[in-house]
């Protein structure tokens, strides 16, 4: 009988530890997403494989065209809503989306700006409740912008950034 209870101990402590181990604290998941984004803005621009009347932009596999309108386009990926706006009086250094976005923010978390090759980058983070967090990326006039927990804050981070990243005016 002790062992069966030095065993079930022994287990009750292992899941006990498991489990806080598996639920990553926020400015980790945080510091990861600016990782992740920045990465996502240095690399090559992904191809564009959609088109509207006015940009064409890389759309990953799984997401879809919900709603567009000018320079707003809804996206869903499953029951996930992101929203892409565009300005395509803005270069892809030009600080004024960037600008905009962060006033919008109530109590921004995280606010990293990258700059390269001629273009400004972004990522903005505002904390929400119940592990809930807003995520924007953006690269000159483009943001795109999405709720996402804080576990997945690190590839929602890279996906925005590809998408944002990939985003080309028509003339």
């Amino acid at each position: 009988m002790r062992i069966v209870r030095k065993g079930f101990v022994t287990l009750l402590m292992a899941v006990f530890l498991l489990g806080g181990c598996s639920n990553a604290s926020y400015e980790d998941k945080s510091k990861q997403a600016v990782e992740a984004a920045k990465a996502a803005f240095e690399e090559k621009s992904q191809n564009t494989n959609k088109n509207t009347g006015e940009i064409g932009f890389y759309l990953p596999f799984g997401f879809e065209i919900k709603e567009g309108k000018p320079n707003n386009i809804i996206l869903k990926n499953g029951s996930k809503t992101y929203i892409l706006f565009y300005n395509q009086n803005e270069s892809k250094e030009s600080k004024v989306v960037y600008e905009a976005s962060v006033a919008q923010y109530e109590e921004l978390e995280t606010d990293e700006q990258f700059q390269g090759k001629g273009k400004l980058g972004f990522i903005l983070i505002e904390r929400l409740e119940d592990d809930m967090n807003i995520l924007t990326a953006g690269v000159g006039g483009v943001k795109i912008t999405t709720e996402t927990k804080t576990s997945s804050l690190d590839e929602e981070a890279k996906t925005l950034m590809q998408i944002a990243n990939s985003v080309e005016f028509k003339k």
